[in-house]
């Protein structure tokens, strides 16, 4: 409790964390803002009977926004599939490509790109969100249809959406932690108790046995354990500096390492997947209803069947290896070495210590991309045949898991820059975020 208290004694510290809160608590408000036209009352029976598809999923995400069809219906996910985009894109385009090289600027730019992508994507995924509004007639849940509704609708959730993408940029910049991250993190919380409320509720009714619910809690308990274990885990490569001489000082050389972690990619991929998944899924109101083709579409894109959580694994392992790729370049790492004069022992500077480090970056990150996986598919299948709400899913666990970890290691991160020991006191171990 020592270092806890430490954080009110820096006043930067103090004022970033109530700046994010504050943030915060603006997007909880946006949440229960409604779109007009819609009755909310007969919308949230109607979500309650989706508690299991896809729709429960993203209302999971927007912290029950989706639920009440509210300013912030969309939440994040379209800011983060246009950030997906143009990151495959950067790949194939050599002018996005040099953009990414360009260091601060270039990532202003991209970022400029980003923001009207994400208003063009939120813009038809708004439309086709007023469509599938209007096609749900058991109850009706819009009051009266046609073409203003339509753009009431477009407007009110691109305008929360693009609200959300500025608070998130706001608390990256002036509050604590990654706010894109904090923002899904904040949903998937507060739905906590309203959810837990709804499985006792279950418990009592006769729905669900004590032990069932003891099962469960084992299992939440196990995966955030493991993915506490993981997310630490790191693999850490020996690097010797040897003996040199700058002007009248002699240094003598340094044994240190190179840490490699497990999951380098953090919460990015299950997010990523997540949002890829969640986007087609709102364009099939355009589809024709009682097709055999698109019925099994529909079907498929529901999370407790086996062809969405193929695919939600596969987007996994595929982003945890694409965004490792991004963010850890054995070439620029192999060159700084060289540069100062370290060299990993065994193994020639130059080339070889590139090839080296990307094997072993590749095994762990397997490692990694399949822990991810296991986390985000098998709990929620478990937890999803016993018949429980589908929050209990790794996916949520995981995010929050993750993200708690990040902003603790940040804020820990504040509190050692001046001279105060970390939450756990000075003979405590210090939190290890997932990067470095």
């Amino acid at each position: 409790m020592a270092g806890i208290a430490n954080i009110h004694k820096i006043p930067e510290l103090r004022n970033r964390l109530l700046f994010t809160l504050g943030i915060l608590a603006v997007y909880r408000l946006g949440c229960h803002i409604p779109v007009p036209g819609i009755n909310g009352t007969l919308l949230t029976q109607y979500m309650a009977q989706q508690a299991g598809s896809i729709f429960g999923l993203l209302n999971t995400f927007t912290g029950g926004a989706f639920n009440r069809m509210t300013i912030f219906g969309l939440g994040i996910m379209p800011y983060i599939t246009a950030s997906i985009i143009l990151q495959l894109l950067g790949v194939v385009l050599p002018y996005l490509e040099q953009l990414q090289k360009e260091g601060e600027l270039g990532r202003k730019k991209i970022n400029q790109y980003t923001r009207y992508l994400t208003v063009a994507l939120t813009m038809g995924q708004s439309i086709a969100t007023a469509f599938w509004l209007m096609n749900i007639k058991n109850p009706p849940v819009v009051t009266e249809g046609g073409f203003l509704f339509v753009l009431a609708t477009m407007m009110s959730l691109t305008a929360g959406t693009i609200l959300i993408m500025w608070l998130g940029e706001l608390i990256t910049e002036r509050g604590v932690g990654n706010g894109i991250s904090l923002i899904i993190f904040f949903g998937i919380v507060a739905r906590l108790p309203s959810d837990i409320g709804q499985t006792l509720t279950l418990w009592q009714t006769g729905q669900l046995s004590f032990f069932t619910i003891i099962g469960i809690a084992l299992v939440v308990v196990a995966v955030i354990a493991g993915i506490v274990f993981m997310e630490r885990s790191q693999r850490r490569i020996s690097v010797q500096y040897p003996s040199r001489t700058v002007g009248r000082k002699m240094y003598q050389g340094v044994k240190t390492h190179l840490p490699l972690r497990i999951n380098t990619s953090g919460v990015i991929p299950p997010i990523f997947a997540s949002s890829l998944l969640s986007f087609p899924m709102t364009f099939t109101s355009f589809f024709p209803q009682n097709s055999p083709y698109w019925d099994w579409l529909r079907r498929a894109l529901y999370p407790t069947s086996w062809e969405y959580n193929a695919a939600y694994g596969i987007l996994i392992v595929f982003f945890a290896f694409f965004y490792t790729a991004v963010v850890f370049n054995p070439i620029d790492v192999a060159e700084n070495l060289k540069r100062h004069g370290g060299y990993i022992p065994g193994v020639r500077p130059g080339q070889s210590t590139s090839d080296y480090i990307d094997r072993v970056l590749t095994r762990i990150t397997t490692v990694g991309a399949l822990y991810l996986a296991a986390v985000c598919i098998l709990p929620s299948i478990l937890v999803v045949s016993a018949g429980v709400s589908f929050w209990f899913g790794g996916t949520s666990v995981l995010i929050v898991v993750g993200v708690a970890l990040d902003t603790a290691q940040q804020i820990e991160a504040h509190l050692l820059a001046r001279s105060y020991d970390g939450f756990l006191g000075p003979k405590g171990p210090k939190i290890r975020g997932r990067r470095r």
